[in-house]
């Protein structure tokens, strides 16, 4: 069994934390679209979070972005942004949910054909 070599359960805090973002569709397209462009580029919002495969299901995406999902990955430090202009980029620990949605993109083909199939994982993963 796989102890946390500090004690302290942080390890394991971080992994609950990045589960957690990456729970919600918009937090998922906002960090695939993050990955798609440079490293230091800044992305429009609410285009970043926006997945044609799963559009936001709120009537404002910016009220729903700004007060739920963007402080979510801003806390972690997976991203940061601005409200003038309304936009996001990489932070300083954007590596975390980066790899791990780059992995979740790699091995599409190797999903249980009911997940493959009928579940949106990031939205449309071409490009």
């Amino acid at each position: 069994m796989a102890t946390d070599a500090t004690g302290s359960g942080e390890c394991t805090e971080r992994w609950d934390q990045l589960y957690e973002a990456l729970a919600a569709q918009p937090r998922r397209t906002i960090i695939f679209s993050l990955l798609k462009a440079p490293e230091d580029e800044w992305l429009s919002l609410p285009d970043a979070a926006d997945s044609p495969m799963q559009p936001m299901d709120s009537q404002d995406p910016c009220i729903h972005l700004r007060h739920h999902h963007l402080p979510k990955l801003a806390d972690s430090g997976y991203i940061r942004w601005e409200s003038d202009p309304f936009r996001v980029r990489r932070g300083p620990h954007f590596e975390e949910p980066g790899f791990v949605v780059s992995e979740m993109i790699e091995s599409d083909r190797e999903y249980p054909e009911r997940l493959r199939n009928e579940c949106v994982v990031i939205g449309s993963v071409e490009g």
